[in-house]
């Protein structure tokens, strides 16, 4: 069975990624993109359906073992694993290097002490793990796989073997030995791409990674992690056009045997735009520039019917379904592919990608005219809709509701288009400017009228229901209402006590185990950790600091050995659960870290 979640490494070259586990397997890789079919799914499945071992060669078929340490290059995403056996110490570098033309994974075994046994085993699927290629040695001994329209090539410089459609090697490393493996993916339309000079693709892998790291501007007390956060987000960005995928891994469970499990291998404008926020705030203008340019190419044309997600290309059209051979994570069915909340009606995203550009602009960005145009366009459209029922920032797949959080966001979106045009950035016709201050004021008078309990001074999750929501955290950010006014406190003070978990993280809504919830969905979820980052946010912004970084604290203790957060905590089996590294969780993190050591206690409002 695949390794715990937490188990886990990543490795990328900003157009796919792969997971790396302790005992040295490859489980997760999609080639040639991020949101292309996996060729090793054993992360979903079985080792049938495809992963790639090297790590020290155990008699009799044993469990191979973990590695007794590892880490990533300081300040780059090359990972290297250790194991120490009983004849020696040997090493094991992963990494993808920065893409120019042809994916590649590069494995360096490297002799540390003595002599170790050592077995490479390499599974190779296609189509998420249901086709097996046909493999076969060319005349300079590189072995080539191919089905249909892909195929990989292995170069290796140490003999291989076949047997049971799998490619081994058996081989010894000594004490300052280094032995080489890398496994390249090409159309299976074209010639083979060139062998890779191994030590010159790991030189320039470091500098690339290490030069990147050099432009953080933060170099506060939590700054290893937060650096590891920005190394992170910056895997997860398809470099090519600048979108950013909210993790590199599909239908990883929320709940251990549960369904609730989604494709995150897409743009979401949420995540994506907040993610823009904390790149600017910490010294990566590129890649905020990038994003804003990808945004007005995606929505361009339509931006009426705003998406809350995209491909990493802009592709608007991400059907669902269901891939019924593989038997999903720990036996969490069904695994999907595709996201059927793409069409989702989300009020909050217009809001998120107003205060985005906002932010730009304040940076000195100067997202530009089209930008501009296009947040007028997405108001115009606002204007129309704001008052109705939507699907809400979870994307729930029960009945439509009014919630709280929509409306505050479809608010920010219309303040922060007034500025826009107050402040010379768009012009509208006569009279629109004055129709919209009405309209900013409108959507605030409902929401304290009809989105807050009196009774129990807080707002709630949607029109007249009793449940709360995390997502209410976020109002004082937006400016909707200070911090110090009652009604946030009351909602802050509520939040935590009804959504905390015993060890004080944040659900995101209570769920309903085997009835059918406000989300339309069965089961339950674990503490969503952007939240819980959320609320250390909110303890800092009503002053009640030193909660707050006890709270980070506690939250930056459940990252990885590696410094990677997954979606979601499960407060039962003391595990990250979902998808893995998740980037809403690294951004909320990095919020977090400046807020509570750069901002200082006064309320941010973006």
């Amino acid at each position: 069975m695949p390794a715990r979640i937490e188990d886990y490494g990543l490795i990328g070259d900003m157009q796919t990624a792969a997971l790396v586990s302790r005992d040295g397997s490859i489980d997760s890789l999609c080639l040639p993109r991020f949101d292309s079919d996996a060729v090793f799914a054993h992360l979903l499945g079985t080792e049938e359906h495809g992963f790639w071992r090297i790590g020290p060669l155990h008699p009799g078929h044993r469990p191979a073992p973990a590695a007794v340490r590892r880490r990533y290059l300081p300040g780059t995403l090359i990972l290297e694993s250790e194991w120490e056996t009983a004849t020696g110490h040997v090493r094991v570098t992963d990494f993808m290097p920065p893409r120019d033309g042809t994916p590649q994974i590069i494995r360096i075994i490297e002799g540390i002490a003595g002599e170790t046994a050592m077995r490479s085993t390499l599974r190779m699927r296609f189509g998420y793990g249901r086709i097996v290629p046909w493999v076969t040695e060319s005349s300079d001994g590189r072995l080539h796989a191919v089905a249909g329209p892909d195929s990989l090539w292995l170069d290796a410089t140490v003999p291989t073997y076949g047997h049971d459609e799998t490619t081994y090697a058996d081989f010894t490393v000594h004490a300052g030995e280094r032995i080489a493996f890398t496994l390249s993916w090409s159309p299976s339309h074209q010639a083979p791409p060139p062998v890779p000079d191994v030590a010159d693709a790991l030189e320039t892998t470091q500098k690339y990674w290490e030069q990147w790291s050099s432009h953080c501007t933060y170099n506060g007390p939590y700054r290893e992690a937060l650096l590891r956060s920005l190394i992170t987000l910056k895997a997860l960005t398809y470099a090519p056009t600048g979108g950013i995928v909210a993790a590199p891994t599909f239908s990883l469970p929320e709940e251990i045997g549960g369904s609730r499990n989604w494709d995150y291998r897409y743009t979401w404008l949420r995540d994506a735009a907040i993610t823009l926020s904390s790149l600017l705030r910490t010294g990566y203008r590129e890649e905020a520039r990038a994003w804003c340019a990808w945004l007005v190419r995606a929505v361009a044309g339509d931006p009426e019917k705003l998406q809350i997600m995209y491909g990493i290309a802009g592709e608007r059209t991400l059907g669902e379904v269901e891939l019924d051979w593989l038997p999903g994570y720990e036996d969490s069915r069904p695994v999907r592919i595709g996201n059927g909340a793409a069409h989702q009606l989300q009020l909050d995203v217009y809001g998120e990608v107003a205060m985005t550009l906002h932010a730009a602009r304040e940076a000195g960005l100067g997202p530009g005219e089209t930008a501009a145009h296009l947040q007028v366009k997405m108001v115009e459209y606002l204007e129309q809709v704001w008052d109705q029922p939507d699907e809400g920032i979870w994307e729930i797949r029960g009945p439509r509701r009014h919630f709280v959080h929509s409306k505050v966001m479809a608010w920010a979106a219309v303040d922060r288009t007034i500025t826009l045009i107050e402040t010379g950035g768009a012009s509208v016709v006569h009279g629109v400017l004055d129709r919209w201050r009405t309209l900013r004021d409108a959507i605030h008078q409902q929401v304290c009228e009809q989105g807050y309990d009196s009774v129990r001074n807080t707002f709630t999750q949607s029109y007249g229901s009793p449940v709360l929501d995390a997502s209410l955290l976020l109002i004082p950010q937006t400016g909707f209402l200070p911090a110090d006014d009652p009604r946030v406190v009351g909602t802050i003070e509520a939040v935590q006590r009804e959504l905390s978990t015993p060890d004080g993280f944040l659900r995101r809504y209570p769920t309903a185990g085997s009835a059918v919830g406000v989300d339309g969905l069965e089961g339950d979820e674990g503490a969503f950790l952007a939240c819980s980052f959320w609320l250390v946010d909110a303890l800092a912004m009503i002053d009640r600091i030193d909660e707050a970084r006890a709270l980070l604290e506690r939250l930056l203790a459940l990252s990885n050995d590696l410094g990677l957060l997954a979606e979601e905590w499960d407060p039962t089996r003391k595990r990250p659960v979902g998808n893995f590294p998740q980037a809403f969780s690294h951004v909320a993190q990095c919020d977090s870290v400046l807020r509570l050591t750069v901002d200082g206690t006064a309320g941010r409002t973006l």
